[in-house]
């Protein structure tokens, strides 16, 4: 195959037993991840930028998750509106998200869409319009969604507030939303600094995924985004987060109807090869019916009606977030102290072979179904370049996933259900009495 000499071809990456992932670079720095899939005359776009709200500062909360709301506005070229009436012309579908490590853009379209789509999303990643009113537009959106989706809502607020409790340092105490006082304080100067230094080739990857033809995809990439500059990317601001070396356990009063038990426990960083060992472990105490925390907490001692757990999926080590919901009049005591039974027999005598084996099987079909759609393995390459550097790592996780042991879901129990390293929120109703 002969390409653009400004584009140069770095390497394949494996995904699957059929499929592969081809990886360019134009001489700018764009990253350009492409994946032929003839199985549907459909193609997923997406543009990925290495910035999420971890890169933000204290007092510019939200500017990521604000700008992401402002790429739909204005461009040179583009009046208001005209991006998604085009879009939706071509028959295509847009959407757009930001999170603590990443942000990005993606575009469902027709396979003979694609030299429109990518004009479009060349032209407002390089001419974006910002001015005064779009921006205090936006901020009173982003705003509302804020009262809608933290300070209105229970879940949204305590979750906010167990991240702050549990980051002391690291960005990831920041939320994705902004703090309310951010948000509002938030300019078009601060909006049209983080565009033009993070919102560059250098620091963006598109992922093509479809029915395609890769020649000709990357000779428009040249045409459109050759000649963009690149910027000078800040360091990182991560600062490490210390160990945590005693429980922080707090109280919040909040409209609810019935108690709550929401905790954090440290979890390891995306790329640790603990990582798919510990979601295996969730999978075991929280998947479903069968799961130990359901089975013991709502079916036997009926203490609670919902009990759900969550990994962190991060580039840093993050969170593994608990959420037990207690029966109506429900005193948290004796939740806590159930919850704190199971763990310590998973860490006193591990799981069984049968657990093993069930968890396994839910966590490989839950991550298959995720890749039936070329969006959906757009979105897996995509992160998992964004945050490891590695497109395919999502097929090495499966292998780790189908090889893992008791003995290692043993040790990573110890290793990762310390009291020492949690933090604690234990919500009750306004009007009730406190646990």
């Amino acid at each position: 195959m002969n390409w653009p000499v400004a584009t140069t071809r770095i390497g394949n990456y494996g995904f699957g037993p059929r499929l592969g992932i081809t990886r360019y670079q134009l001489d700018n720095g764009l990253g350009l991840l492409v994946l032929v899939d003839p199985s549907a005359p459909v193609v997923c776009y997406q543009t990925w930028f290495a910035v999420g709200s971890r890169h933000e500062h204290e007092g510019k909360t939200g500017i990521a998750h604000l700008l992401e709301h402002l790429m739909f506005n204005e461009t040179r070229d583009l009046p208001y509106g005209e991006f998604d009436r085009q879009v939706e012309a071509a028959g295509a579908e847009s959407n757009a998200a930001t999170f603590l490590d990443w942000t990005f853009y993606t575009v469902s379209l027709p396979a003979d869409a694609l030299p429109l789509i990518m004009t479009l999303e060349s032209e407002r990643m390089s001419n974006l319009v910002l001015r005064d009113p779009q921006v205090q537009s936006e901020r009173e959106v982003v705003a509302n969604e804020r009262r809608q989706t933290v300070d209105d809502d229970v879940d949204g607020a305590v979750t906010e507030r167990l991240y702050k409790e549990a980051f002391r340092r690291h960005g990831y105490r920041w939320p994705t939303i902004g703090f309310m006082a951010d948000i509002e304080g938030l300019t078009t100067a601060d909006c049209r600094r983080h565009y033009d230094t993070y919102y560059a080739p250098n620091n963006a990857t598109l992922v093509v995924v479809g029915d395609l033809d890769e020649a000709a995809l990357l000779r428009a990439a040249e045409e459109h985004y050759g000649h963009l500059q690149p910027s000078e990317l800040p360091a990182e601001n991560a600062e490490p987060e210390p160990p945590q070396t005693a429980e922080r356990r707090l109280s919040m009063r909040l409209p609810t109807a019935s108690p709550k038990l929401v905790m954090g426990y440290r979890c390891p960083a995306l790329g640790d090869a603990d990582h798919p060992i510990v979601v295996l472990l969730n999978e075991i105490l929280f998947g479903g019916r069968a799961s130990r925390v359901h089975r013991r907490l709502v079916q036997e001692l009926e203490l609670a009606s919902e009990a759900h757990g969550s990994i962190g999926h991060f580039r840093d080590p993050s969170l593994y977030d608990i959420y037990i919901a207690a029966r109506p009049g429900q005193n948290l005591a004796p939740v806590q102290a159930a919850l704190d039974a199971v763990f310590e027999q998973v860490v006193a005598e591990s799981v069984t072979e049968a657990e093993l084996e069930r968890a396994q099987a839910r966590v490989e079909l839950a991550t298959l179904q995720g890749l039936e759609t070329a969006s959906g393995k757009a979105e897996q390459i995509g992160f998992y370049d964004t945050v490891l550097g590695e497109p395919g790592a999502l097929f090495g996780r499966l292998d780790a996933f189908r090889s893992a042991t008791r003995e290692a879901i043993h040790e990573a129990a110890k290793r990762y259900l310390m009291r020492r390293s949690r933090t604690v929120i234990e919500l009750v109703p306004e009007e009730g009495d406190g646990p």
